[in-house]
């Protein structure tokens, strides 16, 4: 089986339809790893097109949670929480509906996969050094856990409690050889708001048969998301962030 492994997608259409482009013909069934929306102008096109690829299995991310009313986005900034609003207030019954009906990761996939928004043992948590990953890892109940919710592609080994990390190049292709004994936890990056400093949308292809995780960079027309973010008049740093990846 290929999983097709997205993350943070934040109603950046442009981004989305970017990936599922490139990832044509690459997989078979998808995962969705939330925030399906928040910061990005076109929330109800996202939920469609994530409920047309019927995927394996969703969950739901804090935007998410945020938009559908089920948190009061009190610990957001004032341009993530002005974003949940505006969110709350176009969202159609049904995706709205949908949003709140996304289960609370972790879940596991298979003996091999499991998956989670923040942390396994937080799904609001963000995971981005090595005592956090140390702990996730922990935490972890399959020897591949996948993650997101920091928008930054990461690649964390451990083996006999030596645990290793790197941050993917995305100059190139990046593949994820799964060695037997070893766990991992790994976030294969931002679709609609990547803050590594790459504006490209990153999303993975994972094929455990196979025991291995590609990772993949995809350029998009910023500029059309861009222009769709201040045609909704939401905050122009969520446009100008895009271009930056941060």
């Amino acid at each position: 089986m290929r999983l097709l492994v997205l993350s943070d997608i934040h109603a950046n259409i442009d981004a989305f339809d970017a990936v599922l482009a490139h990832a044509e013909g690459r997989w078979d069934r998808a995962l969705v790893l939330g925030d399906l929306v928040g910061y990005g102008a076109e929330p109800n096109a996202v939920v469609d097109r994530v409920k047309a690829l019927t995927p394996e299995m969703v969950i739901r991310g804090n935007h998410d949670k945020a938009a559908c009313g089920l948190d009061d986005a009190s610990e957001f900034n004032h341009v993530a929480r002005t974003a949940a609003v505006w969110t709350s207030g176009v969202l159609t019954a049904d995706n709205m509906a949908y949003l709140r009906a996304l289960p609370m990761g972790p879940i596991a996939i298979d003996a091999l996969t499991e998956i989670c928004h923040g942390a396994p043992f937080d799904e609001d948590h963000y995971i981005f050094d090595g005592s956090d990953a140390r702990l996730a890892l922990q935490a972890a109940t399959r020897p591949l856990c996948l993650f997101g919710h920091t928008h930054l592609p990461a690649i964390f080994k451990m083996v006999e409690g030596i645990l290793d990390g790197e941050a993917p190049d995305g100059d190139r292709e990046v593949t994820v050889r799964l060695q037997r004994g070893a766990r991992y936890l790994v976030n294969v990056g931002s679709i609609g708001q990547p803050r590594d400093g790459d504006p490209r949308a990153g999303y993975g292809v994972l094929d455990d048969e196979a025991r291995e995780l590609r990772l993949f960079r995809v350029p998009y027309p910023v500029e059309k998301a861009q222009h769709r973010i201040l045609s909704a008049q939401l905050p122009a740093s969520l446009a100008s962030r895009l271009a930056l990846g941060r």
